[in-house]
């Protein structure tokens, strides 16, 4: 600082002799300069990052493919319609249109703070009409025309802020580091609106595999309903078979419509996410449910790098910390330097030649002597937002280990239930094919099979209610781990 301060006495006092060109010398002079840096060095927050998630003992590490480097994470499901969907979302989705508009924003203020950096030009060009009082009120009511002057003005004007204690450097600084920030919350926001749309289209096909359950299962009630009624014809069996079969049919018959508005809701919703009114869209119905994927699981200090909530939490670190520099070059003066030059003249007819020219040029410094503590009061406010975006960045980190932690369990406990609910849908098979035959061969009454079927169906809705949770836990796993998201290829791209 001592050094810097010799440096700009020196530039003060060329600045302060008489010749033009030494005024210019000196302005050039200043002008290369080195400025003082207030903020504080920055330093990534430090973190206690562990060396492996706790729930992925077992998991195997898998590399995600070209495409997925790309981002293009919902490929992993293998479905062509899914993946049309999302690059519609991509185009389309109102939510991340808004937070583009946003990262805009952010940049053009980094344009706005880079030009400051620079001179500005400005060329006026004007006339004024002025009167002056005579001393004599008669004089002046006998001629209301005494003392009007026009002059005409034409100037062009130079002046440039020399940044000696780099307080606009830094305010370019934190808006870059804000533009950045930006940049990853439209990133976040994609993602969220991607992993969205993946679970309702999951969560739709797992929809149309019960709804096609039930209607197979409706179908066979209706014949047994038939059969009954027409045993009880016959004489062979008794109304209470007839009326267990029929309350068993609309039962199952009242579940499927019941499908019907949720399945509606998710078509909507998918609508929406895509930019499109839910009249204009619908999704037709799929035989295929898309296979639960591997998915790839990072590893901790990767997280840091790939979701990009957390790198937006960090870049707002680096922004606060520059901005902790702005407001202490508040305690240093403002050195900015103006050269002016042009025509004035009363008459327009010889406005612009060498008689009427005048020019000036100088420096000048401004400096608060008091503020009441105005300043102090800044930088400690400076200094506690930066505290705190160190906080809500280490915050975003733990939440960001925790949701890949509770993902990670919530997965593996569903693949052991899986095995056991796929033993007990086949031992419920098995044992309705059992009590069919013993009631075709008249050993037991009809209420047996009517309770095996229950338990039956109910064993086949809940391997498919597994699955469904299963794979939209496997969508939230691949957005916690930050999806195919990579912030430094997106960064390089724009």
């Amino acid at each position: 600082m001592n050094f810097a301060h010799t440096r700009i006495h020196r530039a003060l006092r060329l600045l302060t002799q008489g010749r033009g060109s030494r005024l210019v010398s000196a302005g050039l002079c200043v002008a290369m300069l080195s400025a003082c840096t207030l903020s504080p060095d920055y330093h990534r927050p430090e973190l206690s990052t562990p060396l492996q998630f706790k729930q992925a003992q077992g998991w195997t590490q898998a590399n995600p493919s070209d495409a997925i480097a790309r981002g293009a994470w919902w490929e992993l499901y293998g479905d062509k319609q899914l993946d049309a969907l999302v690059e519609e979302l991509n185009r389309s989705n109102q939510t991340v249109a808004q937070y583009e508009a946003q990262y805009r924003q952010a940049q053009a203020l980094v344009r706005s703070s880079r030009a400051a950096l620079f001179p500005s030009l400005n060329l006026t060009v004007g006339k004024n009409r002025s009167a002056q009082g005579t001393g004599s009120s008669s004089s002046s009511l006998s001629n209301n025309s005494s003392g009007i002057r026009d002059t005409y003005n034409a100037q062009l004007g130079v002046s440039w802020e020399i940044d000696l204690w780099g307080k606009l450097r830094e305010a370019m600084n934190a808006n870059e580091a804000s533009a950045e920030a930006s940049f990853a919350d439209m990133a976040a926001i994609r993602l969220s609106q991607q992993s969205e749309l993946v679970q309702n289209y999951l969560q739709l096909r797992v929809i149309d595999a019960q709804k096609r359950l039930l209607e197979a299962t409706v179908a066979a009630y209706e014949r047994s309903l038939k059969m009954n009624e027409n045993q009880y014809r016959a004489g062979v069996a008794g109304p209470d078979a007839v009326a267990q079969a029929r309350t068993q049919l609309k039962s199952t018959q009242a579940d499927l419509i019941d499908l019907a508005w949720q399945r509606a809701q998710y078509e909507n919703a998918i609508a929406v996410l895509m930019g499109k009114a839910p009249a204009d869209f619908a999704l037709a119905a799929s035989g295929d449910i898309p296979a639960l994927p591997q998915v790839p699981v990072s590893l901790p200090s990767q997280l840091l790098e790939r979701r990009p909530d957390i790198a937006s939490a960090e870049r707002k670190v680096m922004a606060a910390n520059a901005n902790i520099g702005v407001s202490r070059a508040a305690y240093f003066p403002d050195l900015s330097l103006s050269m002016n030059g042009g025509y004035s003249s009363s008459s327009f007819n010889n406005w612009i030649e060498l008689p009427n020219r005048y020019w000036s040029v100088g420096p000048q410094l401004a400096l608060t002597l008091f503020d009441a503590g105005k300043r102090s009061a800044e930088v400690d406010r400076s200094v506690a937002v930066y505290d705190q975006t160190v906080a809500q960045y280490r915050q975003a980190v733990l939440d960001g280990f925790k949701e890949v932690e509770n993902y990670l369990v919530q997965l593996k406990v569903y693949g052991d239930e899986a095995v056991v609910r796929q033993e007990a849908l086949e031992a419920a098979r098995e044992s309705l094919r059992l009590t069919e035959n013993q009631y075709k061969a008249g050993l037991i009454g009809y209420l047996d099979v009517v309770n095996v079927q229950t338990t039956a169906l109910s064993s086949e809705r809940s391997v498919l209610t597994l699955l469904q949770g299963r794979l939209v836990a496997s969508v939230q796993l691949i957005a916690a781990l930050g999806g195919g998201w990579d912030a430094r290829t997106q960064l390089a791209e724009q």
